[in-house]
């Protein structure tokens, strides 16, 4: 038997890299509230006491925009968790500085493209190269290493907010190796959880005493609830392996927007174009077209063409059809690649103006995109995450459906559940 590890990472909504993307996002769903088609581009930085928001952004005029920069930067961090002085960073004492502007107009002629007045079709906002993926390995089509590290991660954040552990704070970072075994994920060799935490714990002030309660209280509360019998008997764990995390967040660690990348996707299975997603409008194909590439990767996974698959589309900027488009189903695939790809481009129209449309993604549903991932979510506004175009593909594949019109995933040891699409 082929027996190998694969490990992927997850950060909880108080992690400095992840408050900056909510923060971005956060902006951009301001901004598409009051105008669906303003253009946005957000940067955040944060450290110790600062919060720097920088970008630009395009509204109609007409519509008199007016975005509370200080007042939605304050408001996300006192969401997140960062309410008291005594956590190093919080909403009211740290101080915001923003400087965002116009859009560029050159980039606007590209975007907006026009002829004698009349709009023609909207061009790529920038070129680049973006990858979707999926997988049969889990219900929702995703990896079972990054799937069960954003599960753990939002799972520290629940039992934070819900005062199971009030002790908690809210940075942290999970990890999952899984060990595979001739390619299908057989069981969770390693669990890594280090999370940030009050410096007395139940009277106990010494740093052995804290921790001890911490692994305990980690393992029966978040660990095993998530992992459920993908653990065994010589699964490894790993929680707050330093011994000490009372220093966190912004006051621990400087965050950028766009710093987690892989978390955001696919956990490092599978290729990244290395466009960030989040403080980018829809026309930023970085983002909504990467959100295509996985309806596209899911819609094919879940049809039976292929067990597995990596989408890439390509595009340049001011041009409205992608420059190229992939399939690799890395030899899972029920018929060839390119004939794949050939149907992908029948059923799907994968203009900006196609993507965004398909998608609905003129509006402000972004914020919560921003942590946990952007994938694998059950959520009505992850359009991304339909099934919807199972027939159509099989259709334009030459393909007929299964005789009971299901196509079967693998059965998952996560909270019992069993899942067809």
């Amino acid at each position: 038997m082929e027996r190998h590890l694969f490990t992927s990472e997850s950060v909880t909504e108080g992690h400095p890299d992840k408050l900056c993307d909510q923060i971005s996002d956060a902006l951009l769903d301001a901004y598409l509230a009051q105008d669906p088609e303003a253009h946005v581009a957000i940067e955040t930085l944060t450290t110790t006491g600062m919060v720097v928001v920088v970008g630009e952004v395009k509204t109609d005029p007409c519509k008199s925009v007016m975005v509370d920069v200080d007042k939605v930067v304050r408001k996300t961090i006192r969401d997140i968790g960062y309410s008291k002085p005594e956590f190093g960073f919080d909403a009211d004492g740290c101080s915001v500085l923003a400087s965002v502007h116009d859009q560029s107009a050159d980039i606007d002629m590209g975007v907006c493209r026009k002829k004698k007045g009349k709009k023609l079709a909207t061009g790529a906002g920038d070129q680049g190269l973006m990858f979707g993926y999926a997988t049969d390995e889990t219900p929702d089509l995703m990896p079972l290493p990054i799937y069960m590290a954003q599960r753990l991660a939002q799972r520290l954040a629940a039992v934070r907010k819900d005062g199971t552990l009030p002790w908690l704070r809210p940075d942290g970072k999970t990890q999952v190796t899984v060990e595979y075994e001739n390619g299908a994920p057989k069981r969770i060799d390693t669990v890594v959880v280090s999370t940030q935490h009050a410096p007395v714990i139940d009277g106990k002030t010494e740093d052995k005493d804290v921790q001890d309660i911490i692994r305990k209280a980690v393992m029966a509360n978040v660990i095993k609830p998530v992992c459920g019998d993908w653990i065994d008997a010589d699964t490894k764990f790993h929680i707050n392996p330093t011994g000490r995390f009372v220093i966190g967040g912004p006051c621990g660690d400087s965050g950028v927007t766009g710093r987690k990348i892989i978390v955001d996707t696919y956990g490092g299975m599978g290729r990244h174009g290395g466009g960030a997603f989040s403080g980018k409008d829809p026309t930023k194909v970085d983002r909504s077209a990467a959100y295509m590439c996985r309806y596209i990767a899911k819609n094919i996974v879940a049809s039976g063409l292929a067990k597995q698959v990596e989408v890439q589309v390509a595009y340049a900027i001011g041009v409205s059809e992608p420059v190229s488009i992939m399939v690799d189903t890395e030899g899972t695939g029920m018929i060839e690649d390119e004939k794949i790809a050939a149907a992908v481009a029948k059923v799907f129209d994968l203009t900006p103006d196609g993507i965004m449309k398909a998608l609905n993604l003129k509006r402000p549903i972004y914020q919560k995109t921003a942590a946990y991932g952007h994938f694998g979510r059950k959520d009505a506004d992850f359009t991304w995450e339909r099934v919807n175009k199972v027939d159509a593909l099989r259709t334009a594949a030459g393909i007929a459906a299964p005789a009971n019109g299901k196509v079967k995933v693998k059965q998952v040891k996560t909270n019992g559940q069993v899942a067809t699409v």
